[in-house]
């Protein structure tokens, strides 16, 4: 997961894969239960040199830990993690949107015109579904999205941060989500590949 955020987000630091192999770097952070669930806290802690490297390494250990909530003092990577997350998001609506519409065409509209436009959104549904897979699908972020919720953030110990401004990530099931996109790229697929065969045969 980590190449991929470095790949398609140019503002990533490009430093996840190294950060893998630091496993030296010493952990400082903390794990505060909060009765049935789990937190975790990435400290803005400045030690060396290395220290963005460090958040870096801890929160892909988070992550990877699947803990309930993953708390980010440093602005720079929660901010990152955050854009990921959201360009994930938006990948998978799209892929949901244009596969609907791409389906619901020919209801909607004469046979005349439905290739002009179911035909199109099809293929930016199918396109969205696809580089959802191959680069959010695996990735442990995908697990995760942003906390907004007031009444759950204030069962979190945001008192303890120096950070006025934390991420607060709350793991997911997107189980369901994956397949509904999944399953409507694949139906606008078909339909786009029976209608480009219809095309072509006459």
């Amino acid at each position: 997961g980590r190449e991929r955020r470095e790949k398609f987000l140019p503002w990533m630091p490009g430093k996840m894969a190294a950060c893998g192999r630091r496993r030296g770097v010493a952990g400082m952070r903390e794990r505060v239960p909060l009765n049935t669930t789990d937190c975790y806290i990435v400290r803005e802690i400045y030690n060396g040199e290395n220290a963005q490297e460090q958040f870096e390494y801890e929160l892909e250990q988070a992550l990877e830990t699947q803990y309930k909530y993953i708390i980010i003092e440093p602005t720079r990577i929660g901010d990152e993690t955050a854009r990921w997350i959201t360009v994930g998001n938006c990948l998978h609506k799209t892929s949901v949107i244009a596969g609907s519409v791409c389906l619901l065409t020919p209801i909607a509209l004469g046979s005349e015109y439905t290739r002009y436009v179911a035909l199109p959104v099809g293929a930016i549904s199918v396109a969205c579904a696809a580089l959802y897979g191959i680069s959010w699908q695996f990735d442990p972020c995908c697990k995760y999205q942003v906390e907004y919720d007031t009444c759950k953030l204030s069962r979190l110990p945001l008192n303890t941060l120096t950070s006025s401004t934390p991420v607060v990530l709350v793991r997911k099931d997107d189980i369901y989500r994956k397949r509904l996109h999944n399953t409507i790229a694949l139906a606008a697929l078909m339909y786009c590949v029976k209608k480009i065969c219809e095309i072509c045969a006459v």
